[in-house]
């Protein structure tokens, strides 16, 4: 009401000499006399300095006549005790202890591939045939030169035990059989690198090497297999919760790909922390009974670190703080039957933060009325009015 009255009155005012003043402040600019100019000026000063004066007269009358109270408009909540579940969020990865490239062990030509890709195979069936480059003949003439030197050791042990003969011929027949008995096991063992079997059941996810191609050992990359069974997902965790991640805790899963979310537990947490980076290493299990889920997947994960089952929470955006780097917040007290009351700072102490919201350990109590909309405008000890919102 009173800036009302006060427009009301400078527009009275302009309007009445705002002609005349019009004309004769272009007379005195028509008229090229710096003094006349000067006088002028100091004569719109005069008068701008007094209408000042009259509007801050009727200003402070108005506000003693006006019974209207200017409050500033609230909304406020009550604080109560609650579950706070925190969270750690990390990113990982998705790995399996089952993906493996397969190498040959023996050099030579690949001869057969008995498998396609996407072929599910068995622990133990083969995939792959190379060339074993005569093994196979060293082999039959090994098995008879065995054969012959059995039969030889056991006529020779047979007479050493009637006490016939040297003891020396026994021992050559022996000596001779256990040595030819060897080769054959070494020439059986070379032969069987030359079959490439698979070392877990899985599928068959990618044939590198064509059939006929001249493989190196350990140098010639020849199959992909995979089994998406035993699934994990890998991370590096920070060191300060190095007591709070530990095993068996729980874990939300979200693959933001897939557009799925699972609830896992940590399996395994590292005993080892990497110096350059000040980290240790967590492995969470993932069920994958779809086998949706694919290594090297991009996966996020919320680790329950810390729960406090008789927790005050506020919203962050409420909170303020000072040149000190205090934090506080507005309550309202002395509240009556018209909704309202007053405003008092006081200063909390805040815990962990989750979303928008932040845990208070010491400054409120269960019950107290906290100023949320209108919480940065207030001012300690101020009248407030609290708006109910419908």
């Amino acid at each position: 009401m009173k800036y009302i009255y006060s427009l009301l009155i400078v527009t009275l005012l302009i309007t009445s000499c705002g002609e005349g003043k019009k004309q004769s402040v272009e007379k005195a600019i028509e008229s090229g006399n710096l003094e006349t100019m000067r006088l002028k000026r100091a004569e719109i000063v005069a008068q701008q300095q007094q209408i000042a004066s009259q509007l801050k007269q009727l200003d402070d009358k108005i506000a003693v006549l006006d019974t209207t109270k200017k409050v500033p408009l609230i909304t406020t909540f009550k604080a109560k005790h609650e579950v706070f579940t925190h969270y750690l969020e990390l990113q990982g990865s998705v790995n399996t202890k089952k993906l493996l490239v397969l190498y040959p062990e023996y050099s030579g030509i690949l001869t057969k591939v008995y498998v396609k890709e996407g072929q599910w195979v068995n622990k133990g069936q083969t995939l792959a045939k190379i060339d074993d480059g005569g093994l196979n003949q060293q082999l039959a003439q090994a098995e008879i030169q065995t054969a012959l030197s059995k039969t030889t050791f056991e006529r020779q042990e047979r007479l050493w035990n009637q006490k016939i003969g040297s003891e020396i011929q026994y021992l050559q027949a022996k000596s001779n059989y256990e040595a030819q008995a060897k080769a054959v096991n070494q020439i059986k063992q070379q032969l069987a690198k030359t079959v490439v079997r698979a070392p877990f059941s899985g599928t068959i996810d990618d044939v590198i090497t064509d059939q006929g191609s001249v493989v190196g050992a350990g140098q010639t990359p020849l199959m992909r297999i995979v089994n998406l069974d035993d699934m994990y997902i890998e991370t590096d965790v920070p060191e300060s919760y190095i007591t709070n991640v530990t095993v068996n805790k729980n874990v939300k899963v979200e693959f933001p790909v897939l557009g799925k979310s699972i609830d896992a537990k940590i399996r395994q947490a590292g005993n080892f922390i990497n110096p350059a980076n000040r980290t240790f290493k967590i492995e969470v299990a993932v069920p994958n009974k779809d086998k949706s889920i694919k290594p090297n997947l991009t996966a996020k994960l919320k680790i329950n670190d810390y729960t406090n089952e008789n927790a005050l929470l506020i919203p962050l955006s409420i909170i303020s703080e000072n040149a000190n780097g205090e934090q506080y917040i507005y309550v309202v007290n002395n509240k009556n039957g018209n909704n309202e009351g007053v405003a008092e700072r006081v200063f909390i102490e805040t815990g962990k933060t989750q979303g928008d919201v932040i845990e208070i350990l010491s400054g409120i109590n269960d019950g107290s009325e906290i100023v949320n909309e209108g919480a940065r405008s207030v001012k300690d000890g101020q009248e407030v009015k609290i708006l109910t919102l419908q």
